[in-house]
This record gives structure tokens, C-alpha cells and sequence, in this order.
């Protein structure tokens, strides 16, 4: 659209045969617009947009969502972006690590990278009506750090298919300039980020590791599994990098593997609640980060 208009302005102050601006002001004018537009163009996030597991209705919504970030974005073609995909060959694209989602990211060439899930759900409750369900979850990834920067899932229910999918369509509109809004916080928030690194585990037969004693929670608590996450059926492990003082306290916690649907939050939730006991090497207390694992998967109760 911005080529297009450049194009007609140029033409407007061409005259034909003579190979020159009708006016110096017209040219100076030309370059500057042309350097804008150029400016402009060059700042546009490049954003690809990926279905792992493929349906009418994800198809239909990726679609949707690639015309409206259009304008404020550069959308990458879906075939290439889904052959990146299809060569990482991962086990669960919804819940990948930082590395495998830098990874990921840098080979699709893509500033952030959106993965979506989409389907409709016949729903049936002891107090109302059966109904129809369309829903849509949205992850998107930093290419830059692996991260997933935000997670949204949009839920609309309907007397039938038809009406279900039509609010659904209707609500990625507005969810797209949501999206742009955070990428371009995230962009800026990377940016100032600071680099700094705290201690690491050692491995067991390191010379680090003599006299060295681990941090260790005093009481171990569970994180619990969502209402979301059960409503989905989501199986997923949640891996969280935590930076423990030579206090024992929280200094800060980094999701390294994310699943959505709440799970990453109420596993850094959990973690917060611990009281912990430092690390220490010959006695001495010392900050130190460490990694926690929880596997999520749905189990039936009669709760």
C-alpha cells in the first residue's frame, strides 16, 4: 500500500519526457517521504504465524489474524514458516523451551512468532442448555529470547457452530491490535534488559562442586493444575529458572519452558511461597539459580 502511493507521487511529479521533478521543493519533498516510508517499513515487527495441528477453523482464524496484523506488520508466508516447523519435528510445538524457541525463531527469520491453537467444542452443563464453544489460544513467542512474552485465549460460546465461530472471527480483530500493542512493549523492554548473570548449579564431578551444598526449599509445595488447563485437556511440563540470595530469597524467576492455559504462572506462584535454604560452599552462603521441573497432566477426580 505504501509502495503503491510512493509510486503514484513520483508519477504526479514526473513530467513525461523530461526526466525531472517539476520543482526542487517537490524533490526534497519526494526523498523525504521516501526515506519515512522506507524508515517505517524497516521497524515493522516480522511476525510468522503457525498451526501445528490443522483444522477448518485454525486455518480460518490464522487467516483472519494475518489480515489484521497486516497493516501494522510484516506477516510471513504460512507455507515457509510451516516447513521451518515441520523440520524441527518437536514432540509438543505448545510447549517448547527457550533454546528450542530461539531456535525456532531464527530459522523462520522472524522478529516474534505466534502459535495457534483453534477448535470448536460441543459443551454440556447440569444447569443450562448444551452449547457450542469456539475458542482460539494465541502464544507469542520472542524469537530474540525464546520467551513466551503473552499467552491469550479468546472463548465464545453460541446456540449453534455457525454463530460460535462468527463471534470468534469477529474477536480477533480486536485481539490483533492487542498483539501489536505487546510486541511493541516486549521490543522495547529487550532492548533495556540487563545481561547480568547470577551462579549456575556445578555439575556433580566439577572442582566447583567440592564442599558446595544445593538450595533446598524447606517444605516442597505442588502447583496446581488449572481450571483452564483441565477444560483443554493440556498435558504439558513447565521448567522454571530461579535465582535464590545467599538469604534464601527469591531474587527471580524465569520461565524456560512454557505451556500456557495458567500453568506457567501457577508454577512461579508456587515457587514464591517456598522458603528456601541458600546455597552454601565450605560454609559459606552464596546467591545461586536453579532449575525446577512440573509435569501437568489432567486427572479425574471426583472433586
Amino acid at each position: 500500500m505504501q509502495l503503491n502511493y510512493l509510486k503514484t507521487l513520483f508519477e504526479s511529479t514526473y513530467i513525461k519526457g523530461k526526466k525531472q521533478f517539476k520543482t526542487p521543493f517537490m524533490l526534497g519533498a519526494f526523498l523525504v517521504l521516501f526515506n519515512c516510508l522506507a524508515i517505517t517499513a524497516l521497524s515493522q515487527p516480522k511476525i510468522a504465524i503457525l498451526t501445528p495441528e490443522k483444522n477448518e477453523q485454525v486455518i480460518e482464524t490464522r487467516e483472519k489474524l494475518a489480515q489484521f496484523l497486516s497493516n501494522k506488520a510484516s506477516v510471513f508466508d504460512f507455507s515457509l514458516s510451516e516447513a521451518v516447523l515441520k523440520s524441527k519435528a518437536f514432540e509438543n510445538p505448545f510447549n517448547l523451551s527457550l533454546e528450542e524457541s530461539r531456535n525456532l525463531g531464527t530459522a523462520i527469520g522472524c522478529d516474534f512468532f505466534v502459535l495457534l491453537k483453534s477448535d470448536s467444542l460441543r459443551r454440556f452443563s447440569l444447569d443450562r442448555d448444551s452449547y457450542n464453544e469456539s475458542y482460539a489460544a494465541f502464544y507469542l513467542v520472542s524469537s530474540k529470547t525464546g520467551r513466551l512474552v503473552h499467552w491469550k485465549l479468546l472463548s465464545l460460546e453460541g446456540k449453534n457452530l455457525n454463530e460460535s465461530k462468527t463471534k470468534l472471527f469477529n474477536s480477533v480483530n480486536k485481539f490483533s491490535v492487542e498483539l501489536i500493542k505487546k510486541i511493541k512493549t516486549i521490543q522495547k523492554k529487550e532492548l533495556s534488559e540487563d545481561e547480568s548473570k547470577i551462579e549456575e548449579l556445578p555439575n556433580e564431578d566439577s572442582p566447583e562442586a567440592k564442599g558446595f551444598r544445593p538450595p533446598l526449599p524447606f517444605k516442597r509445595i505442588r502447583p496446581k493444575y488449572t481450571q483452564t488447563a483441565y477444560l483443554y485437556n493440556i498435558a504439558a511440563t513447565v521448567d522454571i529458572n530461579v535465582d535464590i540470595s545467599e538469604e534464601g530469597k527469591i531474587l527471580n524467576t524465569e520461565v524456560s519452558r512454557w505451556a500456557g492455559f495458567g500453568l506457567d504462572e501457577s508454577a512461579v506462584e508456587t515457587i514464591k511461597k517456598m522458603n528456601w535454604r541458600p546455597a552454601e560452599r565450605n560454609g559459606k552462603f552464596l546467591p545461586m539459580r536453579i532449575l525446577l521441573r512440573y509435569n501437568f497432566k489432567k486427572i479425574e477426580t471426583d472433586e
